[in-house]
């Protein structure tokens, strides 16, 4: 369940705060960065027992609704969504079961947050619609918790809340982790009755000696990568670079030269989104063309043997306007920041005549982050 895309999440997280740590320890780091892990791993468990608690209290009104009905001798209500088969196969699954016993994971303790959510449900036109017809097979039942799920859990400000309040690790880990949740659901078959397997914590042993080798060859090799940097962006004040891009770039730079198997495009795009996520709204922008220059000087020295594709031809805008009367369709520009040497109207007007300018030299990108904290990121 793991993915490398929550392990470079963790290890982001886990470098910054390393180096905001004054008693820099990087066995200790290690095991946070692993435990952190860990934890995400008990939330998908905790959101797969959010539907069996959802199912429990469904049942428990059902049972009053059945009473009131035998008392004033009226018709019994149905039993549908409260022994929805999808969901009575979760609730006896052994896996599941195993791990919340194990873990003393349990939503009796937020009762109210389950019975709030339960009324949404009844609420919903969906509810509605499933209770209303005459359908009861298992494809049914497994797909309305598929909907359920995306409609009142998937963007729950409250359930957000809730979860952060119960573990500071699960603040990022939620987007990441529904959409493992929404795969299992997906997965199950009736036939599996309650050994339907549940995602494995790691896919493989491969994804967690990722992350161990990430984080470490990041911080050890921290010297080297920053010098990389510096000597890339030529023209650039290194010390005015955002502390959170120095961190960023930092561990693509390991990504590319301590995994030969993953391509330099895929590390690049990967921390580019981390730099949109995490760091200053340009950093993306930034971080982009510097780490297209380091790798291509990487590669150059003879330090990293892994191939790029060629670098776009610079277009002017006489060429972008020509090629439009030509009809060969609009010219896509790399967009990146400029450096700070014209004035703030002079870069106006240049913004909104071309949008910015295609394929910059990476030493003439203008400063992401002008009130960031000076960088001192010494290695251990």
């Amino acid at each position: 369940m793991i993915n490398r895309d929550l392990i470079r999440i963790k290890v982001l997280q886990l470098t910054y705060a390393y180096y905001q740590n004054g008693n820099k320890n990087i066995d200790i780091a290690e095991k946070e960065l692993l435990f952190s892990l860990s934890k995400a791993y008990d939330l998908y468990n905790f959101l797969l027992a959010l539907v069996v608690a959802v199912t429990k209290e469904e049942r428990r009104r059902m049972d009053l609704l059945t009473q009131r009905a035998a008392r004033e001798e009226l018709e019994a209500p149905s039993q549908k969504f409260a022994f929805n088969q999808f969901a009575v196969q979760l609730e006896e699954n052994k896996m599941l079961n195993s791990f919340l016993e194990d873990k003393k994971l349990s939503w009796e303790d937020d009762i109210e947050f389950v019975r709030r959510l339960c009324n949404q449900i009844e609420q919903s036109q969906i509810y509605s619609e499933y209770m209303s017809t005459p359908e009861n097979d298992y494809e049914t039942d497994r797909e309305l918790w598929r909907k359920l799920y995306k409609l009142f859990i998937q963007d729950n400000t409250d359930l957000d809340t809730l979860l952060e309040e119960k573990s500071l690790y699960w603040n990022d880990d939620k987007e990441t982790v529904d959409t493992f949740v929404l795969k299992t659901i997906k997965r199950f078959e009736l036939e599996n009755k309650n050994k339907q397997e549940l995602l494995p914590e790691y896919k493989d042993e491969e994804d967690k000696e990722f992350a161990r080798k990430l984080f470490r060859a990041t911080i050890l090799n921290a010297d080297d990568y920053q010098r990389y940097m510096s000597e890339t962006s030529r023209n650039w004040d290194f010390s005015r670079l955002a502390y959170m891009d120095v961190v960023i770039m930092q561990i693509a730079i390991a990504e590319m030269l301590n995994f030969p198997g993953i391509p330099v495009m895929v590390t690049i795009n990967e921390f580019v989104e981390l730099a949109k996520l995490y760091s200053t709204p340009r950093s993306g922008s930034y971080i982009n063309g510097m780490l297209d220059a380091i790798a291509r000087y990487l590669i150059g020295e003879g330090k990293m043997l892994k191939d790029m594709p060629e670098p776009r031809q610079r277009f002017s805008h006489d060429d972008n306007r020509r090629d439009k009367e030509e009809g060969n369709g609009p010219v896509r520009f790399v967009h990146r920041p400029r450096i700070n040497e014209q004035t703030q109207s002079e870069t106006n007007n240049t913004d909104n005549e071309l949008g910015m300018q295609a394929n910059i030299e990476v030493g003439e990108v203008e400063d992401s982050s002008s009130e960031e904290t000076p960088v001192d990121m010494t290695k251990e």
